[in-house]
């Protein structure tokens, strides 16, 4: 049987527990996961690309079969040039459906070879985003930050605050 490889692909600027529980998750169902950090030079992001490889392999560290890289570029692409066919879209409650759907035929048409399979994150983490993270930290304590984000990142979390 072939290696069994799939890409998950994000900003994950910072992730976030959601994030890790897709990736959890995802892990489960491949031989290995290919975490694919999106690096646009357009957008203004919280961590550099090699902060946010370094956060998210120290929150997955845990789990044996992923690999975490920094691409830029269309997402599909970097899932071919992963030698993968299967890319992993995670998904919260009505929010990004309609974008991911769209998304999702647009790399059909690029390369239809690609598989998309959508995961949900956990009920409880279905309304954590990095955009909500940016926005509770800096009122939030450590023990609350830990409701949102795995706890090894809540230090580096607050280093970029306090800068």
């Amino acid at each position: 049987m072939p290696n069994r490889k799939a890409v998950y692909t994000g900003s994950f600027d910072p992730i976030t527990l959601g994030h890790l529980n897709v990736i959890e998750r995802a892990a489960l169902l491949t031989d290995q996961l290919i975490v694919g950090i999106g690096h646009n030079v357009e957008k203004q992001s919280m961590f550099t690309p090699q902060e946010r490889v370094d956060l998210v392999v120290e929150s997955t560290k845990h789990i044996e079969n992923v690999k975490v890289m920094v691409f830029s570029g269309l997402a599909v692409k970097f899932v071919r040039d992963c030698d993968a066919r299967v890319m992993v879209r995670g998904v919260r409650p009505l929010t990004d459906i309609a974008g991911e759907f769209t998304m999702m035929l647009a790399n059909r048409e690029l390369d239809p070879d690609i598989e998309t399979v959508f995961l949900m994150a956990d009920h409880r983490l279905a309304h954590v985003s990095s955009s909500l993270i940016k926005q509770i930290a800096p009122l939030a304590d450590d023990e609350m930050l830990g409701r949102f984000v795995p706890t090894a990142i809540i230090p580096k979390l607050r280093e970029k605050l306090a800068a």
